[in-house]
Order: C-alpha cells, then sequence, then structure tokens
C-alpha cells in the first residue's frame, strides 16, 4: 500500500475537511446508492475486487474520498495522480512502474483526479494498460464522462455517479466536525442547530465548502470564557454571497440553459426568469442567452408571433452595447416575452423533415427551368427554360414546380393555428388552392 494518498494522524495546521476525511467506508455519509449494505460498489471495495471506474459527481461529494479508502483497504499499490500537473512522460513512466509490478503479481491502482482535464492523447496514453490489465484506472470527474473521456477508454470503465449530499447529510457532517478530536472536539464550540443549517444550505450538496465554511466561522468566532460561539451573523458575513453550483464550460452550463429554455416553451415566465437570474448571476456570458434566445424566437415560436424574433435580435444587441448587469433587464424583457408568446414549432419541424430528404437526395439535380442561365452555353443546355417569372402575373402566383421530381407533391411547412400563423396558414391554403385550380 502507498503511503503518499493515505493520512494518517492529520495535524491541525491542515484544512478542516483534510483532517475529517473519512478512512473508513463506514465513515462516509451520502452515497448510500452506491455504499449501502450489499451495494455492488461496496462489495467491490470489501472483497478487493475492484475494476477500473471513473466518479462522476458535483464537487465536494467524496470522489477523493472514495480513493483513499480504497487506498487503505485494497492490497494494491496505489499511485494517485493529477491530471493538471501530468503529462504523456509522467504517465508513461507510471505505466511502465506499474507492468513491472504485474510481472510480480502485484495489481496497481491509479488515480487520476479531473480525469475531464486530459486531453485525448493523454486519456489514449491509459487505454493499452487498462485493456491487458496493467493497471485498474480510477477516475473522478466533475464532466459527464460521455463528453470528456474517450469511448475507447469509457467502455472499459464502470461509471459510479455520485449525488450531491442532502441538507442532512451535510448536518450531520458539521455536527460530526464539533465533537470529532481531528476537528474542533479538542475545542469548546458552541452553534445552534439552525446556524448549522444555515451552512449546510450554502454548501449546496458540497460536504468540502460546509466544512471549509464553518472553519471559517469558527475562525471568527465570538470568544468569551474559553468558548466559541459562531453565530448565525458570523455564518452570514463568512458567506456573504451564495455559492452558485455553475460552470460556463461544464453539463451545469448546459443543465441551465437547458431549463431556462423548457420554461419559456411550457409558458412559465416565472420559471425562465429564476433560471435567467441563475445563469447570469453565477458569471454566463450575457451575449451566449441572448443568443439561445434568437434561436428560441424561431424555434419555438416562429411565425405564431414574428415579433419575437425582433425583439430577441433586439435584446442581444442591447448585451452588446451596455453589457452586464445593466442587461440583465433587457434579457428579461426577451424571455418573459417569449414565454408569454403563442408556441409553434412548424418552422422547426419543417427544417428538419427538409433536412433528411436533403441528405438522402445531396445528388438530385436542380430542375432546369429554376436554373441561372447566366452563359450561352448554360442557356443552349436549357438552364431557365420554360421559367415563370411571378411578378408578371396578376396574382403574383404561377403554377411552376419548384422541387425536384422526385420529391414533387412532399410538404414540410405545416403552419398552426397558434397566434398569428393561422394568417399563415390561410394564405397557404390560398396558395395551394390556386395552384391545384392553375396546375396544366
Amino acid at each position: 500500500m502507498n503511503d503518499q494518498l493515505l493520512m494518517m494522524d492529520a495535524p491541525l495546521s491542515q484544512p478542516l475537511a483534510a483532517r475529517l476525511r473519512p478512512e473508513t467506508l463506514d465513515e462516509i455519509v451520502g452515497q448510500r446508492q452506491l455504499l449501502g449494505p450489499g451495494r455492488v460498489l461496496r462489495r467491490m471495495i470489501e472483497q478487493d475486487a475492484v475494476t477500473s471506474m471513473i466518479f462522476w459527481g458535483p464537487p465536494g461529494v467524496g470522489k477523493t474520498t472514495l480513493a483513499t479508502v480504497i487506498a487503505r483497504q485494497t492490497r494494491a499499490k496505489f499511485i494517485d495522480f493529477s491530471a493538471v500537473t501530468s503529462g504523456i512522460k509522467e504517465i508513461r513512466a507510471v505505466m511502465q512502474e506499474a507492468e513491472h509490478n504485474r510481472v510480480y503479481g502485484e495489481k496497481t491502482i491509479v488515480f487520476v483526479d479531473e480525469i475531464h482535464r486530459f486531453n485525448k492523447a493523454q486519456q489514449d496514453a491509459f487505454l493499452p494498460f487498462v485493456e491487458k490489465g496493467s493497471i485498474i484506472l480510477i477516475g473522478a470527474t466533475t464532466e459527464n464522462p460521455s463528453f470528456e473521456v474517450n469511448g475507447a477508454l469509457l467502455s472499459r470503465c464502470k461509471v459510479f455517479v455520485l449525488k450531491g449530499l442532502t441538507e442532512e447529510d451535510i448536518l450531520f457532517l458539521l455536527k460530526r466536525a464539533l465533537t470529532d478530536p481531528r476537528g474542533f472536539g479538542r475545542q469548546q464550540v458552541e452553534a445552534e442547530e439552525d446556524t448549522l443549517r444555515l451552512i449546510a444550505a450554502f454548501a449546496n450538496g458540497d460536504a468540502r465548502m460546509a466544512l471549509s465554511t464553518l472553519e471559517m466561522a469558527v475562525l471568527n468566532g465570538e470568544m468569551e470564557g474559553g468558548v466559541t460561539r459562531v453565530t448565525r451573523e458570523t455564518v452570514e458575513q463568512c458567506t456573504s454571497r451564495k455559492s452558485l453550483l455553475y460552470d460556463k464550460n461544464g453539463e451545469e452550463h448546459y443543465n441551465l440553459i437547458s431549463a431556462l429554455h423548457k420554461s419559456m416553451r411550457n409558458s412559465d415566465p416565472d420559471a425562465a426568469v429564476y433560471w435567467l437570474a441563475r445563469m447570469l448571476e453565477a458569471g454566463e456570458d450575457p451575449i451566449y442567452v441572448a443568443r439561445r434566445g434568437a434561436r428560441f424566437a424561431s424555434e419555438d415560436v416562429g411565425l405564431a408571433d414574428p415579433r419575437a424574433l425582433e425583439i430577441a435580435i433586439a435584446a442581444y444587441q442591447a448585451c452588446h452595447l451596455i453589457g452586464m448587469p445593466e442587461c440583465t433587464v433587457h434579457l428579461t424583457q426577451a424571455v418573459v416575452y417569449m414565454s408569454l408568446a403563442p408556441k409553434s414549432n412548424a418552422l422547426y419541424m419543417a427544417y428538419e423533415e427538409a433536412k433528411q430528404d436533403a441528405l438522402a437526395q445531396l445528388s438530385e439535380p436542380v430542375p432546369l427551368h429554376i436554373r441561372n442561365g447566366v452563359t450561352g452555353l448554360m442557356r443552349d443546355l436549357g438552364y431557365g427554360k420554360g421559367y415563370q417569372y411571378a411578378h408578371d402575373t396578376a396574382a403574383k402566383l404561377t403554377d411552376m414546380r419548384c422541387l425536384p421530381d422526385s420529391l414533387l407533391g412532399r410538404e414540410y411547412y405545416h403552419p398552426t393555428d397558434q397566434g398569428l400563423e393561422y394568417k399563415f396558414r390561410d394564405r397557404l391554403e390560398q396558395i395551394k388552392a390556386w395552384k391545384k385550380e392553375h396546375q396544366k
């Protein structure tokens, strides 16, 4: 067993979260779906039958803690590897050492924190050694491994999803921190349960953040007669701004924009404004939100309210001209307008249907009569022959066919009766009726 990763008697100079890191499965709080009695991951660890795996979950839920517990309970050599500081050269050196150990019958577990930070070449360097069993790879990531881990490597790893801790889980950890000798058990620290709950709510499922906040609150607590009192006021000073779970390049970025989009689609302006605020206050680029709003205006509103696109583009321009934080009101106006606008996805569906035909018939020639005969040769070949200029007719319509022969009769745009789209539906029906009547 490699003592490099293991935490023995943690000195008090270490951060509280490090001092209280669990050393056994029974000390781990949360993740009952994986570590409860009889659960698959617990059995694998207890039976020393660990295979290559990836721990996926938000910050502070115990990914590294699980690795340290495995380090204590496995009979394999355990190597801690950082995706931030290690390159291909370091990977290959470790792999050669692992291969050497395998020859002598010793297993090697390589733990890679933040594996999503490795590029494709670095991840590929692990693959042959995972395939032939030279190492057991354990990766930890806050990002969706489906997007961030190479498919070949991912297919050889079991993915375990770790969930954010509940408020009760965090409360339990905070109470333990006040009594455990590794924490503040050797001091006299008092904190009411409501105060601890305030910290638990602030932590948003992140145990490390909760313990760090408690530590800061204790350091700034009120001293009286050898007793440190952690008050609500102290906690509020230490948490002056709610920490929002957000990564502009990560999965939560896509989760929140999805929530905004779907709230607008469901005509829920309150939810839409909430998700908008979540994104902007966490640091999202307002231009990105404005671009998504412009997409929504045509995808989900379309001709049911053509003004939606105008307002979306106006909000986009306002974000360019004014920027944060003033442009928040312009985005709010656009988001509320589109939430309340009548909905139609007819334009989106029209394109998707046409795209299928376009991809299936990429070589379908453009009919000669709607080609542009710009040279004598082209005109001799029949380009533009039979073209009918609509503006020359009283009705501004002709019966000329514009689809390829193989697609004659295909219809892609199916207008709804929502909002103003009924007017476009009626106009389209009139056009179709006229063409049918005048068809030769």
